[in-house]
């Protein structure tokens, strides 16, 4: 299958001799040895196992992550990232004729993923002059009879607008008259500026896919799950996953069981970085309010201000970037108007990088 370019991944990519990047959605970054020390440095890494691990994941990490996200452990499959578990669920409901609903603007793998799996990705639009908030009655009107999922990213990635937990309860039960499962993205979840809300794995015809990427700041460990209160998609998922990669690793997943078991250590660290940078963010955007506006993210580590002229930001991401300072273009979202600008991995120096992009916008 040829599948469109990943325009956001083939811009990471291959960029050297950066000195800021906000180009990326992670939290602050994590090595090997300040992994081990968290919890009073208890895991031996030398007594994990090298051999295979269960399809659907290690017992007590399914568990860490059931009490995360207070559901039933056996709701809970283990993938490698939040990738493989939209692939797996895709895969499980896809059908001849098939469509799946996104929103726009979105992940781009999103649409991917739906192609490779043979279902048509179709979008239901948020309005930034309403806050990028999801529009329920829009989305659902939206669903046919070849509709299998529809999908809402909260916290949003890449506006970190929020689905309240009440709308979404709403729209789940809206999507089971019509025999439609809502799909909630939750892989900044639980990064919020105001009111926090609980997982929406809990709600009924509700199924949940995060990772341990975003908020919980390890993409290297390649972690993520799906939670699914519904016994036989799961099992449609489990024997996917033993057909296409057997299973997971369990020297990572033994990684990610002491992490999870110290996520609050994590989650602190991430939360008080990235509380920190917004404010520096909101500086900047007051300063050049004149040129850029956005919609302040209520939650997540990612930000979406646009070129108040609706010109393409391109060619100024690339001007950055040749100056060390990386931001991702909009044209990676379907937006080109905008910028993605990442506040939650750069732990320190980003008032400097905010500096640098400040003095190109006004010197071009």
């Amino acid at each position: 299958m040829d599948l469109p370019p990943f325009l956001l991944n083939e811009w990471l990519e291959g960029r050297h001799n950066l000195r800021f990047n906000l180009a990326g959605s992670a939290g602050p970054g994590w090595t090997i040895k300040e992994l081990l020390r968290l919890g009073g440095g208890e895991l031996a890494v030398e007594d994990l196992p090298v051999s295979y691990a269960p399809t659907a994941g290690l017992a007590d990490l399914r568990s860490e992550i059931a009490a995360y996200h207070s559901v039933d452990p056996d709701w809970v499959v283990i993938t490698t990232g939040a990738s493989e578990a939209l692939l797996l669920l895709l895969s499980a409901l896809s059908r001849p004729g098939g469509n799946v609903l996104l929103p726009l603007p979105a992940y781009a793998a999103f649409a991917g993923t739906a192609r490779f799996t043979r279902l048509e990705p179709r979008f239901y639009q948020l309005v930034r002059e309403q806050g990028f908030g999801l529009d329920s009655e829009q989305a659902t009107a939206a669903v046919d009879e070849g509709t299998v999922l529809v999908l809402a990213n909260s916290p949003h990635n890449p506006t970190g607008a929020l689905l309240s937990g009440e709308d979404c309860a709403a729209l789940a039960h809206k999507l089971h008259d019509k025999g439609v499962p809502l799909l909630v993205d939750e892989v900044f979840h639980p990064i919020y500026f105001g009111h926090a809300n609980s997982s929406a794995a809990g709600i009924e015809n509700v199924i949940v896919i995060g990772d341990m990427s975003k908020a919980l700041s390890m993409p290297g460990l390649r972690m993520g799950w799906v939670i699914d209160a519904d016994r036989d998609r799961r099992a449609r998922m489990v024997r996917a996953r033993s057909q296409i990669a057997w299973s997971g690793s369990p020297i990572l997943e033994g990684l990610a069981l002491h992490a999870l078991r110290n996520r609050t250590a994590i989650l602190d660290r991430a939360v008080a970085i990235a509380s920190r940078n917004l404010e520096e963010l909101r500086r900047f955007m007051i300063e050049v309010s004149d040129i850029l506006a956005w919609v302040t993210p209520q939650a997540g580590l990612v930000a979406f201000p646009w070129f108040r002229d609706g010109g393409d930001s391109r060619p100024f991401c690339e001007r950055l970037a040749e100056r060390g300072v990386l931001v991702a273009p909009g044209d990676c979202f379907g937006m080109p108007e905008h910028m993605r600008i990442g506040f939650g991995a750069q732990v320190d120096g980003i008032g400097a990088a905010l500096a640098m992009i400040t003095e190109e916008l006004r010197t071009h």
